[in-house]
């Protein structure tokens, strides 16, 4: 049985913990097991969500066990709708491991780091499999910690020629560029930013389309992270239609996405498919990965974390 009191574990130990390098393989695998369909070893119910609406937000609950792996998690996340130009942050997250097989509570920990890092690693892995070989430019829509994130993991796996950012604020995005190490172009809309782009990162608080199919050149690959709500969108149905789509769970894309849902398109593969070699990979024409965020991730993320807290311990 875990010890009676849990071990807390606070963000600046999370991000000292969590290496890209070892995270990626996990979540690639992970993934994997997940969309193998006759397979058991990963139960993962669509997320939960209770709406606050006198806050304009909600509270997710995450859950997820992993037989095989022995991982039993849960994650406890709030998100809001934030005006522009708001401070306050539009997401907060706290991950709870259990001990499946007594059911008491081995670690709570920050959920935000984890968040941000195994969303942007799942965002690479899309890439990874989804993009051109020969891709060069980089676009990314938003400035927040997402941005960051993914800015940190793609400049890290892949090289790229150019990066250019793009952000409602012009000083938000001054600013954000400016806390880069390497050198990034400023773009002063969404079009100048995505025009040529190989790769379109969209981590936005946009409720509306943002990203319209019409400056998005043929064959570049779409990783959109933002608009966890039915009724909320990133792109518009022009990219949406001309794009093979990719997600990481069909039935949360089909239960949350608001791209997928009221562009009404079909869901081509879960990215888990293209990682077992159940579906292609479409890497010559335009792609969309929607990702929404799964409780698989989140447990695998924590038990590395767990598991490296206690080899420190």
């Amino acid at each position: 049985m875990a010890e009676s009191s849990p071990a807390i574990i606070w963000e600046h130990a999370v991000r000292n913990l969590l290496q890209y390098s070892e995270l990626i393989p996990r979540l690639e695998s992970a993934l994997g097991k997940f969309s193998k369909r006759d397979s058991a070893e990963v139960i993962q119910p669509v997320r939960t969500t209770v709406p606050l609406q006198k806050h304009s937000g909600f509270l997710g609950l995450m859950p997820c066990y992993m037989e095989n792996d022995g991982i039993l998690c849960t994650k406890l996340v709030s998100f809001y709708k934030r005006p522009t130009g708001s401070t306050l942050p539009s997401t907060q997250a706290t991950v709870m491991l259990l001990d499946p097989e007594y059911g008491d509570v081995k670690a709570v920990m920050d959920g935000e780091v984890i968040t941000n890092m195994r969303t942007a690693a799942v965002s690479v892995i899309s890439a990874k499999l989804l993009m051109s070989p020969d891709a060069e430019v980089l676009a990314i829509l938003g400035t927040g910690k997402q941005a960051m994130s993914h800015y940190n993991v793609f400049t890290e796996m892949f090289l790229f020629k150019e990066v250019r950012v793009w952000s409602r604020s012009k000083d938000r995005a001054d600013t954000f560029a400016g806390s880069l190490k390497g050198p990034v172009r400023v773009c002063e809309s969404v079009e100048e930013t995505v025009k040529g782009a190989d790769v379109i990162v969209t981590v936005t608080r946009s409720t509306e389309p943002v990203l319209l199919g019409q400056w998005v050149k043929p064959g570049a690959h779409v990783t959109a992270v933002g608009a966890c709500r039915p009724d909320w969108r990133e792109l518009d149905d022009t990219l949406m239609m001309q794009a093979v789509v990719y997600v990481d769970s069909r039935e949360g894309a089909t239960t949350e996405s608001g791209d997928v849902i009221l562009s009404g398109v079909d869901v081509f593969a879960e990215i888990g498919d293209v990682i077992n070699g159940t579906k292609p990979a479409f890497r010559e024409k335009t792609t969309v990965f929607k990702s929404l965020g799964l409780g698989v991730q989140d447990a695998v993320s924590a038990q590395l974390v767990y598991d490296k807290w206690k080899s420190n311990v």
